[in-house]
Order: C-alpha cells, then sequence, then structure tokens
C-alpha cells in the first residue's frame, strides 16, 4: 500500500542468519532451513549480500563455553555450509577483535553468517518478478475482497488516488503486520487467526571500531545484541523485543529501548557509547504468529502458512512470520499449497536463479569490482563500490556508456541525476525517501541541503548546478 520494503523489509537487522540464538528455543528445523538459505540467497545476489564474520565474547556468569562450542558445532553442521569458513575461537588479547573491547573479555568464537541489504533485496525480488511477466504496483491499498463463484472481486486504492476493481483466481495475504487487518476488514472474516506484533528497534551511531568484523553480545537478560560495520562510517546496533499495540505503521524507539542498546554494548566496548552518538534510528514489526509465549523473545520467529477454501469460496492463502533468510524457501512452500489451482505452473525453479545484477559467482566479486573501477576512473573507487553493491552487474546498465562523471548529469552530493532517473524507471522510486532511505542509505551521509536539493527535483525544480 506504500513503497517496496516500506514496512518489516527495511527495519530488520541486516542479516541472513541462520539464528544461533534460536537452538536455544529448539527450533531446529527453522535453522536448519534458515542455515541451508544462506548460501542459496549468498550466490543469488552476491552483490547486496556479502559473508560478514561474527564475534562472540565468552562473558563469564552467562552461557557457560562448552555450551556454545555445542551450538556452533551445530551451525556448522546442520546447513551444508560450502562457502562460508566455519567457527573457531580467538584470542581477544592478540586478534585485532579484542582492542575495542573491554579487558576482562580475553576469548571468543567467530564463526560466519551474511549481510544483507534488506530494502534492496525486496526490490530486486520485484524487479525479478516484473522480469517475468508479473505487475508491480506500489502505492496501492486493497480496500475490500469478496468471493463471488469461486473468483475473487478485489476493489483497490490505486496510485493515483482512484477506486479500481481487478478479479484474481487466488489472493495471498502477505501483508505483514497488517494480515490481521486484512482478514478482519478486507476479507470479512469472523475469527481471524491471531498475531503477535514484536517490535525490534535499532539505533546507528558513529563507527565504535576500525575492522570490518560484527560482534555478537550475551546480555543478562538471555537476548543478544549486534554491533555491526554499517555503511563505511557508522556502526549499528540492535535489535530489541518488544511487544506492540496499535498501528504497525507508527512504531518508534522508546526511551527505554535506547537505553537498553546503550548498556548492551556498552557492557563490552571499552568506550562508553552514549546518546551523543546517535545519528538515526528506527524500529519495525515482526508479524509473528500467536503461539502463546509468555515473553516477545521466545515468540516462533518460524512461518506459518493457512490456506482457507470454503466450499464455493476462492481461495485465500495467509502468511504469518517469516525472515528475510528464509523468504524464498517460504515462496516455494507458499506456491506448493497453491500447486492444486494452478495444474500448469511449474515447479519449484530459482534456489539456482541470479536476481537482477547477482549474475556473477561469489569469488569473482573482487575483480569484477576492480574492472568496474577502472572501467568508470573518472568516479572515486569508493563511489564505484557503492554503485556495485547496489546494482552489481547492471552497473553497467545504469551507466549507460557514461566516459566522464558530466555524463551522469547533475550530483546531489554522492547521488547523480543518472542514478535517480535509473531509480524512477526501473525501480518504482518515488519520493526522496524512497531513494535516501530504501534504495539506498544515503539519508545518512548527504547534507540537509543536498537531501533538500533532490526533493525539489523530483518536484520538478532543476537545480543550475552540483549540490554538495
Amino acid at each position: 500500500m506504500n513503497d517496496l520494503a516500506s514496512g518489516t523489509s527495511s527495519a530488520s537487522t541486516k542479516l541472513i542468519h541462520g539464528g544461533l540464538r534460536y537452538l536455544e528455543l529448539y527450533e531446529f528445523r527453522l535453522v536448519r532451513e534458515a542455515l541451508l538459505e544462506r548460501e542459496v540467497l549468498l550466490k543469488s545476489a552476491p552483490h547486496i549480500i556479502w559473508p560478514l564474520r561474527f564475534i562472540l565474547p565468552h562473558h563469564q556468569g552467562l552461557r557457560p563455553r562448552w555450551l556454545i562450542r555445542l551450538g556452533l558445532f551445530l551451525y556448522d553442521h546442520l546447513g551444508g555450509r560450502h562457502i562460508l569458513p566455519p567457527s573457531r575461537s580467538v584470542d581477544l588479547t592478540k586478534d585485532e577483535t579484542g582492542r575495542p573491547l573491554k579487558e576482562e573479555y580475553t576469548n571468543a568464537f567467530a564463526y560466519s553468517d551474511c549481510w544483507v541489504e534488506d530494502s534492496r533485496f525486496v526490490v530486486l525480488n520485484a524487479r525479478d518478478a516484473a522480469n517475468r511477466g508479473a505487475t508491480i504496483r506500489t502505492r496501492t491499498k486493497v480496500i475490500s475482497a469478496l468471493s463471488e463463484s469461486g473468483i475473487w472481486i478485489i476493489e483497490i486504492n490505486n496510485a493515483e488516488g482512484e477506486l479500481e476493481t481487478v478479479c484474481a483466481k487466488v489472493l495471498v495475504n502477505a501483508a505483514g503486520p497488517w494480515v490481521g487487518d486484512v482478514l478482519r476488514n478486507v476479507v470479512g472474516s469472523n475469527d481471524p487467526d491471531k498475531i503477535r506484533q514484536v517490535k525490534g528497534s535499532h539505533i546507528v551511531v558513529d563507527r565504535l571500531y576500525d575492522h570490518d568484523q560484527c560482534y555478537i553480545f550475551q546480555n543478562a537478560d538471555g537476548r543478544i545484541c549486534f554491533a555491526i560495520p554499517y555503511e563505511t562510517n557508522f556502526t549499528l546496533i540492535g535489535t530489541t523485543d518488544e511487544d506492540h499495540h496499535g498501528d504497525p505503521g507508527k512504531a518508534e524507539i522508546t526511551e527505554a529501548e535506547m537505553d537498553y542498546l546503550l548498556g548492551a554494548v556498552s557492557e563490552y566496548f571499552k568506550r562508553q557509547v552514549t546518546r551523543s552518538m546517535v545519528r538515526w534510528s528506527y524500529s519495525g514489526i515482526r508479524p509473528l504468529y500467536d503461539d502463546g509465549a509468555s515473553k516477545a523473545q521466545t515468540a516462533t520467529r518460524d512461518y506459518i502458512l493457512k490456506l482457507d477454501r470454503l466450499e464455493g469460496h476462492a481461495p485465500l492463502l495467509s502468511v504469518f512470520g517469516g525472515k528475510i533468510t528464509t523468504s524464498r524457501k517460504l515462496a516455494e512452500n507458499a506456491l506448493a499449497k497453491l500447486a492444486p489451482f494452478f495444474p500448469n505452473a511449474k515447479g519449484p525453479w530459482n534456489r539456482d536463479a541470479a536476481l537482477p545484477g547477482g549474475d556473477l559467482q561469489v569469488a569473482e566479486v573482487p575483480n569484477y569490482i576492480l574492472e568496474k573501477q577502472k572501467a568508470y576512473s573518472f568516479l572515486k573507487p569508493a563511489n564505484v563500490l557503492r554503485l556495485f553493491k547496489a546494482y552489481g552487474t547492471d552497473i553497467d546498465k545504469l551507466m549507460n556508456g557514461a566516459r566522464f562523471g558530466r555524463d551522469l548529469g547533475i550530483f546531489f552530493g554522492p547521488i547523480s541525476e543518472r542514478e535517480i532517473e535509473y531509480l524512477r524507471e526501473h525501480e518504482w522510486a518515488v519520493t526522496a525517501d524512497d531513494i535516501l532511505w530504501r534504495r539506498s542509505k544515503l539519508g545518512l551521509h548527504m547534507s540537509v541541503a543536498e537531501q533538500a536539493a533532490l526533493r525539489n527535483y523530483l518536484d520538478g525544480i532543476q537545480p543550475k548546478k552540483a549540490v554538495n
């Protein structure tokens, strides 16, 4: 109903991971499926997904060392790991990852997962669908859906604010935290399944250390907290687990959550992390299936697919829960449930398919980046790297034969007119926030004047020169 990834999918911790903590909750099926999917997704989009090494310091008095070793052994072997390196012990008194930490932390464990540009992952899935014949309708809200003679008659409010009617053989309710609202207010269900809205909040602070590895810290309440290198100049800290009531579109970090995150990382870092270092915060709602768990942090992260087809009614599939890591597998299982209604559809096919821009091997990425930095030497190497991490092999489509910086048009800080128009034409970008916070995170790197100039440009006001 808004922009792509304007809800939960852009408010994650940006990880493709098995979920080491879920082993403690005995979610072995979920962890195995997620671990298997890590490398599938890495191979499908090595420009927006890349390996990340995690450092887990041993905290005296919390989980014993033997338990962590056991968990990491399972983590290494449950998911058929081939590309990512295995876990190992780390001597923090000698390793560079020990320098930012308090001296009391002398031992740690290192293991592998992956990082993802979450909102771009959504956009690239939409682009791939469009390339294969789907129609992507952003800023289009479903008002009502009525089943008549085995067909859904759906009323929508389109991007122009006009009412429109469409028909469908099957309706899939993948509305995230609004899945219950759709069942009640759109479909008219009298007894919809319940979801549990669990809020996760993150903060972005000035860069806390120089190396490129991530920390995973244990907290006294049994939860964990990540500190992740982010957008070159920053560190991303998250996440929280808090029940949310009310509009899922208005989730915001609370003072208590801010204090929790700052305290969690300050327990480990030599340098105290304070509010004055916070540059941005964001919150999102996990639409978890309500399994009756007593605490938000122990509610299942697994997905639930509910297929309703009362006699004479068109089929309705509702999706509860789910993680970015298992989104492809969730889609496979959803289509398996819908297969009886589409007898001519082919079976699963995308396990070995590349998302747009991802058609190169993981091992080829470093040389490909160097090749493009030479080809576009009129841009700084860091700028070419950013473009690759957004567009992959589609960087050439974006550059469209450019040989000089002036060929890219006016620049608004780090982003060119050429890139802006590419996003509008190929990626459904409309507003400045679409560009600054979902197609990229350039909002962290641009001044107020640069952002204002971009907004004016999108409103049709053409600047006379570069804005920086």
